[in-house]
Parts: C-alpha cells; sequence; structure tokens
C-alpha cells in the first residue's frame, strides 16, 4: 500500500470515528443537567410556589414548578436553557411576578426531578402536554411563552402550533445546526445532530407577536442570529438590543428589565399610521445628497 493511500484511509478513519463519537456524545455536549431527589424541597424567599408533576403516555415524568401571585394578570410559561435545574432558573420568576404574571417552569426529560429518554421530538411533545394543561385553566389570551436560549427553540415550536397573548426569545438561536457548524464546520452535522432545532423554520407559522431580547457581546450566539430572525416577521416582531449584554448576564442590566417590563405590561394595540409619512419615498436626488 502506497503512503498516500495509507494516510488517505488513516485521515478517513479518523473522521469516521470522530463522527460516531459526535453522535453519540453530543447529548453530553449539549445538555448540562442537574438531577435532583423526589424527595427534595423547592424554596424561594417571597415567592409562594406549588410543585407539579406530569405524567407523559410514555411513562416519563415532568415535574413542574408554578410561581404564585394574587389576582394574577397572566401566566408565563418560562423555557430554560440547557445546563442546571428549575431549582436555579426559578430565581428568575421574580422578573415576571413583581408585574402581577404567574411563572410556570418544568425540568426537561433527564433534569431535576423529570425522568425519560430526552430526543427533540419528545421535549416537543412534553412542553405541548403542558401547555394544554396550562390552557385548561388559562385563555390563552394571557399566556406569554418565553424562551431562554436552548428554550427559544421550543418555546418558538410552541407558539407556531397555538395561539399565546406573545412570544419572547431571550438570546434565541436561528437554529442548533447553525450553531454547532461554528465550531465544527467540517462534520456532516445534517446527518448527525439529534437536535437540529431550526428556530428559523418554526418562527414562519408563528401568529403572535414577538419580541426579542439579545445582548450585542454574546458570545455562545452573536447578536446578528436575532436580527436575522426579526426579519423572518418583520410586521410582528420586534428586537430589543441590550448594549454590552453577553449570552448569560442580561438580567445584570437595568436596560432589560427596562424592556421586559415594558413588553409585558404594554396593551398590544394596532397603530394608526394615518398621516404618516409611512409611504413617503426619498427621491432619488435627495438620498444622493444626504450621502
Amino acid at each position: 500500500m502506497s503512503n498516500w493511500l495509507y494516510i488517505v484511509l488513516l485521515i478517513l478513519g479518523a473522521y469516521i470515528a470522530i463522527s460516531v463519537l459526535l453522535y453519540f456524545l453530543q447529548d453530553y455536549l449539549m445538555f448540562k443537567p442537574e438531577k435532583l431527589p423526589k424527595d427534595f424541597q423547592f424554596f424561594y424567599e417571597n415567592q409562594e410556589t406549588e410543585e407539579y408533576n406530569v405524567v407523559t403516555r410514555d411513562g416519563a415524568t415532568i415535574n413542574g414548578l408554578r410561581f404564585k401571585v394574587s389576582q394574577p394578570k397572566g401566566i408565563v410559561f418560562y423555557l430554560k436553557g440547557n445546563s442546571k435545574s428549575i431549582k436555579g432558573w426559578g430565581k428568575f420568576a421574580v422578573d415576571f411576578t413583581r408585574h402581577g404574571y404567574e411563572v410556570f417552569m418544568v425540568d426537561y426529560r433527564g433534569f431535576g426531578k423529570s425522568t425519560g429518554r430526552r430526543t427533540q421530538k419528545a421535549i416537543k411533545r412534553d412542553l405541548q402536554l403542558v401547555y394544554d394543561q396550562i390552557r385548561e385553566k388559562v385563555d390563552e389570551k394571557y399566556i406569554i411563552l418565553y424562551g431562554r436560549s436552548l428554550g427559544s427553540g421550543f418555546a418558538t415550536k410552541l407558539a407556531s402550533m397555538n395561539n399565546p397573548k406573545m412570544l419572547i426569545l431571550d438570546a434565541p438561536y436561528y437554529s442548533l445546526s447553525k450553531v454547532a457548524k461554528k465550531y465544527i464546520p467540517f462534520m456532516p452535522l445534517s446527518l448527525l445532530i439529534k437536535f437540529p432545532m431550526p428556530t428559523y423554520k418554526w418562527m414562519k407559522y408563528v401568529n403572535c407577536p414577538v419580541h426579542i431580547l439579545h445582548g450585542t457581546d454574546d458570545k455562545l450566539i452573536p447578536y446578528r442570529t436575532s436580527v436575522k430572525l426579526s426579519k423572518i416577521k418583520p410586521n410582528s416582531t420586534r428586537l430589543y438590543t441590550i448594549i454590552g449584554g453577553g449570552h448569560k448576564n442580561l438580567n445584570t442590566f437595568e436596560s432589560y428589565h427596562k424592556m421586559l417590563g415594558e413588553i409585558i405590561t404594554s396593551k398590544l394595540e394596532k397603530m394608526n399610521l394615518e398621516g404618516s409619512s409611512i409611504h413617503l419615498k426619498h427621491r432619488k436626488r435627495d438620498i444622493d445628497e444626504k450621502a
């Protein structure tokens, strides 16, 4: 066997081995779950909570928490990121309860007290089941879907299949396949990735108002991905920019809380543009003079 053929076979063998490892290990690379014992007691200072368990059709248990308020204006179904459990994510419920909204959080399969084999299809089915149970008690016009990072894709999928009051996306991705390709561009991700999460495809079928929050210094999911997402349904989407915000620290910016407060407390009214300049166009001469 010639040396060049040996080198080609060696490279091909290494490529196949890496592909196989990537396929079987991606769940451990993408998800950083924190598991909790069944008897774990949730506690949040100055927050009233109620624990729920939802049993799925395949026998899995999805554990969740409801953060309660008196005389609620509605409920926020909060879909968290890819790490920890609702034990830690629960502290962010205050950003909504302070405005009079209840919050419902769940742990995905394998996180916290939730059980079951984790697949993209199974998680989508679980979240729709939970949404259906919320909808039995709360009219959809009072349900807000909030997706943070990994949860932004699932929240968008839910919004595309239902009719919530609004969809709020916090540091969303265009698709997880494209995020992964940024780090391993040489791999056949369309064949390997188990959680492609094509948020941009699901966004096309979202009919409620969409609000996107993203930091300009996000190194994990670049700000430009939210710009691209906002162009899919431009007439019903608004992009909120947190100058200097990263991927995990938006809650430390005053501008984030101001924007979030404006989003969830504002009345969604159709704007009257009669008498405005919306239909006026610049003449080419005017544009040349300004340039």
